[in-house]
């Protein structure tokens, strides 16, 4: 990771950590890299943040002010300007999202011309040049840039995800908490044109409640909707729709571990997984191998970010990996995690096996796991600390092969997080809180947020 860009942008408190001022260098620096042989073009999405339409502007006055055409998607998510970079042949593309972070958060994330996570190397460019007082060249005349509305780009993907179901949806009672966020509007239109009995939560954004209270991140309203009113299935997304997870029909949260399991066992059942693996980051759940194991799936592990997943994909030729946040990624399909591509496989599984979601993801049994996070003097002194890593060793010994602890770096806050999975919840608990007191007695820890 570095200074500004970590695994999902560059991620920060609206005009505090991330300002006007970096927008628009930002803007300017990808106008000029871009608009170097040839008349760049690069298409914008926002969420429903108050500050995303501060960004967008100061965007799309960097970019234009280098010469480049912005074309503007507005309030969409992070996969439709994913879809759209690659299959409108832009030369990048560009989220104004902070995701699952509060209102008062925003992030710019960069994706290349294919739709992917954009290159490290085009990353440290954009730093170097955000730290330096380095003045490029301003495009005048005929040159100077435009803005272009591409609404259409949106409905165009909206198309594409519609193309991808195998059956209707008819006869099912689908509920869909949009986080009043980026599908806020999305979700409705796909689920009603395929014929659904649709229920829509939080799908009333006022630029401040994006995530409050709702979407994958707080599945409780969904869980109670959907019981109260006998859905057959929930599905929540976060703030700009690249994570998905679902809610069973008796009120259970099915999260991304067991969609993966799901559509792996699904795809293999149906002969087109052939030798593919399933990529997860170490964060996914002992659970998950096991169920994978006892139907002969491999898996591979990368470091937590679904930038790394997608990387070991391509590398690789695996069709599914993702997060247990719910980034999945069907390789086929997309090069980044989609929400809502999420819920139509997941649904496609439901509508061809006509099994409800309960049955398909009851094979893989979660480990108990808790999950802390620690605001530390220095995270990489705190990592390298001498007694917190002989804490994280005594637990790892203790535990054995019934169980594991992680302590790992954020990479989208400020803070360390320690997990611990177990045979009980109470012995997680036992785990996680010995490594924190290790933090404690070496002066490290600040609090337990």
């Amino acid at each position: 990771m570095g200074k500004y860009f970590g695994t999902d942008g560059f991620r920060g408190e609206a005009n505090v950590d991330l300002t006007v001022d970096h927008a628009f260098r930002i803007g300017r620096y990808l106008g000029w890299y871009y608009g170097q042989d040839h008349k760049a073009k690069v298409v914008i999405g926002k969420d429903t943040r108050r500050s995303s339409y501060m960004f967008e502007d100061a965007l799309c006055a960097g970019l234009t002010a280098s010469g480049a055409d912005a074309y503007l998607l507005h309030v969409t998510s992070t996969p439709s300007v994913s879809f759209i970079a690659r299959a409108d042949d832009f030369d990048c593309g560009i989220m104004i999202s902070a995701s699952h972070n509060p209102f008062h958060d925003n992030g710019i994330k960069l994706l290349n011309g294919e739709g992917e996570k954009m290159e490290e190397s085009m990353l440290d460019g954009i730093e170097a040049y955000l730290d330096s007082n380095e003045q490029l060249p301003y495009a005048t005349r005929e040159n100077i840039g435009c803005t272009v509305d591409y609404a259409a780009g949106r409905n165009r993907y909206i198309g594409y995800l519609i193309s991808l179901a195998t059956r209707s949806y008819k006869g099912y009672k689908v509920g869909l908490d949009c986080a009043n966020g980026s599908t806020w509007q999305m979700a409705k239109s796909v689920f009603d044109a395929l014929g659904a009995d649709t229920y829509v939560l939080s799908n009333k954004p006022d630029g401040l409640n994006i995530n409050v209270d709702c979407g994958s991140t707080h599945l409780g309203q969904l869980k109670k909707f959907v019981v109260d009113n006998g859905l057959d299935v929930g599905f929540a997304f976060d703030g700009d729709a690249d994570r998905c997870l679902a809610v069973d029909e008796k009120g259970n949260e099915v999260n991304g571990d067991h969609i993966m399991y799901l559509c792996a066992r699904y795809m293999q059942e149906r002969g087109s997984f052939g030798d593919s693996k399933v990529v997860t980051t170490v964060m996914s759940n002992m659970g998950l191998y096991k169920a994978l194991d006892a139907i002969g799936i491999g898996y591979e592990k990368t470091a937590v970010g679904d930038k790394y997943v997608a990387e070991n994909m391509r590398a690789n030729g695996h069709l599914l990996g993702g997060e247990q946040s719910g980034h999945i990624i069907f390789g086929r399909l997309a090069n980044t995690g989609d929400g809502l591509l999420t819920a139509i496989k997941v649904m496609e599984a439901i509508t061809e096996t006509k099994e409800p979601l309960s049955v398909l993801a009851a094979p893989m049994t979660m480990y108990p796991q808790v999950l802390k996070n620690v605001v530390v003097t220095d995270k990489d002194e705190t990592l390298n600390c001498p007694e917190v890593k002989a804490a994280v060793k005594k637990a790892e010994e203790e535990l054995g092969d019934n169980g594991r602890v992680l302590l790992r770096k954020s990479g989208t806050e400020p803070l360390l997080r320690v997990m611990s999975e177990a045979a009980t919840h109470e012995l997680c608990e036992e785990k996680v809180d010995a490594i924190i007191a290790a933090m404690q007695a070496a002066g490290k820890l600040i609090r337990v947020k």
